[in-house]
């Protein structure tokens, strides 16, 4: 590239103007001078600008800064061969029959992510003109980059003034004594893989954020005298109602000198050599100081001073008197129980490519997830920047930030190696620009890793115990430290899926259990990991939303498939239909793990979207944090909040000369307990009339998981039924309450077919005979007459996406037709819930209906995975021959004996079959 000499724009001319008024004393001398807006650009895609001292010469292109380049036009359309920072697809997957209409050059449609207007991976060099003002001779000048991406290489005036490779913090160069003037500023940027933190690590994938190339934030210079405060860390003392101030001088003379250090009304001489020094002094704060959590997020400020030979620097502190701890397995705050309720937050922000920078923005994120009853959030291996800690200050939210590694993939976490060399650094410079943030409580490493970790990451461990006890760390997010329950070493708190055989989540703490058989024993905190991951059908309304940098072209893909499959009028159904299934789920985690004594606290993944790693749509928010027209704020915190009513249903489908008998428990993490607490509880049926009602006796509710507090009786005999109830449980004077259907059959209904109805288990010829003779016929088909497109239909939703944990089974739920006849003995609503899992079992198979006319439509449709859509059905009806076919896939006749569930849904069809209602009108041939 041909290099041109310096340039001068109008905004240099205006700055010497400006530098003339402050000389002049029409103005202050500014402490800062902003660096926003145009900068000269060029890409460097051969690395030869070093070689070749770009630096010394004048950039041809222009872009804004702060910014990304990818989203202003620069970079490549993406390819087939485009290199991917993430590993977690299939890199040959337009070879798949599904996928290759959306390969061809200039239109690529990838299915696994967010897609980019453009994808850039190397080095940028970005340049500008900058006037350091008469007011600033003799001052030192620190370039302050607020988050660049990834690592950045400086040159002053052609002169190079250092590299810096943090990922979660601001680059700052200490450029020396600049001459009033104008001066030449010359940043590369580099968004490769610098250290090796693993391509699927929040903080460099290309799921989440994008690996963009740029700037965010603030650029500015900042001017401060020859000795200055380089950094204050303080450390408060709630039980004193004081704090230890902790201060490292700088020193550009190369003398030695002395003063006087002043912060909150105290003093203290300080020396400082040649470079610098430190000082440390204890302020009282009052007895009237207030502490800092959740429930009064109060702040404090200090003023610290620093005076003496050639020295004169002022700092405000903002800081929350407050102290994290442990007692027995549970964190506390200032001596006080805490119950975490958090979420993962991966980095994803479509509309900009980067994370906020602005505290307004964090602010909304944190409120919103408030309004769902959450009081935490955890940053999946990426560390947000200040805004997001400020934030989270003021509102009172609990943050857990990590290191940005993700080691896994060949990437290993050993003793000596680059990554770990690379950890303590970053985590140095954590501490130091976030460590008085209150909000920051938890620290880890990352996430997941691979290699000799436990050894190395409990070294880490105790070098930060050691040095910073404001927070708690854990040697990683995700695995256990050890085999089996029992005392952990080498981390203060897990933050694990299971330790060893024992899960801390999942389908083992559902149906009135819970996780204890893991926490039992071990004597640190546990948080759940990952809880949920419960995948919900596309909404395909969003795609609008999408006008920033990265388009939604997998949703288009889902979308496409979909109407292909004759069903995109039903796209709306199924996301309702999963949502609801997702919400009973997402219920049945957060309360198994309210069950659950000793449980620290849990992290769910996620409250909102993931749009990588194969697209998983699994949370109540899309990705935007906006609601999702299933559910809302008031229904989620009646299972997730500061205090839960809890039961401990086993089953859910009863008959009438059963007694229901419900332990009730409650999971407490207010400021204070609860004295003269009232349950009282009713049971309603769908139309709301109350069916039986109780109350128990005025009782204390202190903090905790799984209290007990009473059970709930109540006689059946007396219920109508078949019919659908929901247990109510309150506090009364209060707006706490949660629920939980539950549904009441006869005693014995008639399962044996009436006349002229026939119960087939194969469609042979037998069966064929009688449908051509105008016979009616109930098939339930075996597995063996099944082909390998009906695949096996699970409760549950899928776990996070098909694409990247593809299986044969990809049910997300089932729709109901919940009005047709057929069901009319079945109470039922248009989705899955508990009486439906009952009839669910290693039997049961979705149909594949790809075959048949599209007019048929089923009672009840299975849902298939939005990267497959095939049109499926669990209860359909056909005329066959001269006679008439109902087929129903759930395998009634295992178990019918011990199943209300199974023997209710039987007796409906064969009521409906024996009825005039029984005329199919889609006509299929027997052969």
């Amino acid at each position: 590239m041909k290099m041109t000499s310096s340039f001068f724009p109008a905004v240099v001319i205006a700055w010497f103007s400006a530098c003339g008024q402050i000389v002049n004393g029409q103005s202050p001398v500014p402490e800062t001078i902003p660096l926003e807006g145009e900068w000269r650009f060029a890409l460097d895609r051969l690395d030869r600008g070093k070689e070749e001292q770009w630096f010394n010469g004048s950039l041809p292109e222009r872009v804004r800064l702060p910014g990304l380049l990818q989203a202003q036009g620069y970079g490549d359309d993406v390819s087939l061969t485009t290199e991917w920072m993430g590993r977690l697809h299939d890199p040959l997957w337009y070879l798949r029959a599904e996928y290759r209409k959306y390969s061809p050059p200039g239109n690529v449609r990838t299915p696994f992510l967010l897609q980019p207007d453009k994808h850039y991976t190397g080095a940028a060099w970005y340049q500008r003109a900058f006037v350091i003002p008469a007011g600033w001779k003799g001052r030192r000048v620190v370039l302050f980059l607020e988050r660049p991406h990834w690592q950045t290489e400086v040159w002053v005036d052609g002169k190079n003034i250092g590299t810096c490779d943090a990922l979660g913090t601001a680059h700052s160069y200490d450029t020396g004594m600049l001459n009033p003037g104008a001066h030449t500023l010359t940043v590369r940027v580099d968004n490769r893989m610098v250290v090796d933190v693993g391509h699927n690590a929040h903080s460099m994938t290309d799921y989440t954020q994008g690996n963009w190339n740029g700037i965010v934030g603030r650029i500015e210079l900042r001017s401060t005298g020859s000795v200055w405060l380089e950094d204050i860390q303080v450390f408060p003392d709630a039980a004193k109602k004081s704090a230890v101030v902790r201060v490292a001088l700088g020193n550009a003379t190369g003398k030695k000198g002395e003063g006087t250090l002043t912060a909150g009304g105290r003093k203290a001489s300080v020396a400082w050599n040649e470079t610098g020094g430190s000082a440390e002094l204890e302020v009282a704060l009052g007895k009237d100081a207030k502490t800092w959590d959740e429930f009064n997020p109060n702040l404090t400020s200090l003023s610290v001073r620093l005076e003496g030979d050639g020295a004169g620097d002022e700092r405000t502190v903002v800081f929350g008197l407050r102290e994290v701890g442990v007692e027995g397995k549970q964190f506390t705050l200032n001596g006080r129980k805490i119950f975490l309720r958090g979420t993962h937050e991966g980095c994803s922000f479509p509309l900009t490519g980067h994370p906020p920078m602005d505290k307004q923005s964090w602010a909304r994120i944190f409120r919103i997830c408030r309004g769902y009853g959450l009081n935490h959030m955890r940053f999946h291996s990426w560390c947000p920047p200040e805004a997001a800690f400020a934030a989270a200050d003021e509102i009172g939210f609990y943050l857990h930030a990590e290191c940005s590694i993700w080691a896994r993939d060949g990437v290993r976490i050993d003793l000596g190696n680059k990554t770990e060399a690379w950890l303590y650094e970053e985590s140095r410079r954590m501490m130091k620009a976030y460590g008085n943030h209150p909000s920051f409580i938890l620290l880890s490493h990352g996430n997941e890793p691979e290699g000799r970790w436990v050894e190395s990451l409990s070294k880490w461990v105790e070098y930060w115990k050691e040095r910073d006890a404001r927070r708690l760390v854990a040697a990683c997010t995700g695995w256990a430290m050890q085999s089996m329950p029992g005392p952990v070493t080498g981390t203060q708190f897990l933050d694990v899926g299971r330790i060893g055989l024992n899960p801390v989540r999942g389908q083992a703490g559902w149906n009135g259990k819970d996780y204890r058989m893991a926490v039992d024993g071990v004597d640190v905190p546990v948080i759940t990991h990952e809880l949920g991951q419960h995948a919900v059908f596309p909404d395909f309304d969003e795609i609008g939303k999408y006008t920033g940098p990265f388009k939604p072209k997998n949703y288009e893909f889902f979308r496409e498939s979909l109407k292909e499959h004759g069903m995109l009028n039903q796209a709306r159904d199924f996301l309702m239909a999963t949502g609801r299934l997702q919400v009973l789920a997402y219920k049945e985690d957060i309360e198994a793990c309210l069950r659950t004594p000793g449980l620290a606290g849990f992290q769910l993944l996620d409250l909102h979207d993931y749009p990588g790693q194969g697209t998983s749509p699994i949370g109540v928010l899309d990705v935007f944090w906006d609601k999702k027209a299933y559910v809302g704020a008031d229904e989620f915190r009646s299972f997730c909040d500061t205090t839960v009513l809890l039961a401990r249903l086993s089953g859910r489908t009863l008959t009438r000369k059963q007694r229901l008998t419900v332990q009730v428990e409650a999971a407490h993490a207010g400021k204070t307990g609860m004295e003269g607490a009232v349950v009282a509880w009713r049971i309603v049926n769908r139309n709301g009339s109350i069916a039986a009602r109780g109350e128990m006796p005025p009782q204390h509710i202190p903090f905790g998981t799984g209290l007990p507090l009473g059970a709930v009786e109540a006689d059946l005999s007396g219920f109508a039924a078949p019919e659908q109830y929901r247990l109510v449980v309150g506090l009364k004077h209060t707006r706490i309450e949660n629920s939980w259907n539950f549904w009441v059959y006869p005693d014995s209904v008639v399962t044996a077919p009436p006349a002229g109805i026939t119960i087939a288990f194969d469609f042979d010829e037998k069966t064929k005979n009688r449908l051509e003779a105008g016979e009616k016929v109930l098939l339930i088909p075996r597995q063996d007459m099944l082909s390998w497109d009906s695949p096996p239909f699970m409760f549950a939703p899928i776990f996070w996406n098909r694409q990247l944990f593809p299986k044969w089974d990809r049910s997300m739920g089932l729709l109901c037709d919940r009005r047709h006849p057929a069901l009319a003995l079945f109470p039922t609503d248009f989705h899955g819930d508990w009486q439906w899992e009952a009839l669910i079992g290693p039997g049961c198979r979705a149909i594949s209906l790809d075959g048949f006319s599209p007019k048929l439509k089923p009672v009840v449709q299975a849902i298939d995975d939005y990267n497959r859509n095939n049109r499926q059905g669990l209860l359909f009806e056909c005329k066959a021959g001269k006679g008439r076919l109902l087929v129903c896939s759930f395998d009634l006749a295992a178990d019918a004996g011990t199943s209300p569930a199974k023997r209710q849904l039987m007796a409906s069809l064969l009521s409906y079959m024996g009825g005039k209602k029984f005329n199919p009108s889609v006509q299929v041939t027997t052969g």
